[in-house]
């Protein structure tokens, strides 16, 4: 199954989307804005994917799945544009970029606020590489309802790695969380690296190393089966 479907003709939306509405309900300063005209092209609502479009139930944190197209003026797109598209619409979204003949699909997982339910927590973009834009599509996940379409749809886009494969007892927001915490600690590891470079004197060399093989340690620990079953067990103990 690719990150690229086949979506239905029933639900098929087709409406552009002006960049002053994404600004309004973003509330878009003027970086954000020169951001959009910079990178941005023009945007589609391409696709509802909504019990009355797809005939299937809605969830309490999946009402909706909408699907957006985005030509590019680029082959650059900063996940601050698509934050604030996701900040203005107030469902889980999918987006499919364009440019040039070529396409590529993002997605982060999107899911109400437990403090405040009107607000919405996105996590860090999940990316597939670009294809050509003729590439065939794949028939949309079996799913019994909207929360369960909508998460076989985010786990196409995610890393193939054993690492972030789904374990048994693991939910997708717990995935999604240890995904993010590798992104964090490899982003870490290369910061140490750099300074470790840019470091001549041998004594801070030396303590930089010791810092540089404690997080080699970490990182190692989160990608490992076993820290990812204690981590599922732990999360279905406390539920």
């Amino acid at each position: 199954m690719t990150a690229f479907f086949d979506y239905p003709k029933s639900a098929a939306f087709g409406r552009v989307v002006p960049k002053s509405k994404i600004y309004e309900h973003a509330g878009a300063n003027t970086a954000l804005k020169d951001l959009f005209v910079r990178e941005v092209d023009q945007i589609v609502w391409r696709f509802k994917l909504a019990p009355e479009t797809i005939n299937l139930s809605a969830t309490k944190a999946v009402a909706e799945v909408q699907v957006f197209g985005i030509s590019l003026k680029t082959g650059k797109l900063d996940d601050a544009v698509l934050r604030a598209i996701d900040k203005a619409i107030p469902f889980p979204s999918i987006f499919e970029l364009t440019w040039r003949g070529k396409r590529k699909a993002m997605a982060a997982f999107k899911r109400p606020s437990e403090a405040d339910s009107t607000k919405w927590v996105v996590s860090e973009y999940f990316t597939t590489d670009w294809v050509p834009e003729d590439t065939a599509r794949s028939p949309l996940p079996v799913a019994l309802d909207l929360g369960a379409l909508y998460e076989r749809m985010l786990t196409a886009l995610m890393p193939v790695e054993p690492a972030a494969r789904l374990q048994d007892g693991e939910d997708i927001q717990t995935r999604v969380e240890r995904i993010e915490a590798i992104r964090a600690k490899v982003r870490e590891v290369e910061r140490i690296k750099a300074r470790l470079a840019r470091e001549k004197q041998y004594n801070k060399r030396v303590a930089i190393n010791a810092e540089l093989r404690t997080a080699n340690q970490e990182l190692a620990a989160l990608k490992s089966t076993d820290a990812v079953r204690a981590n599922a067990l732990s999360a279905a103990t406390n539920k």
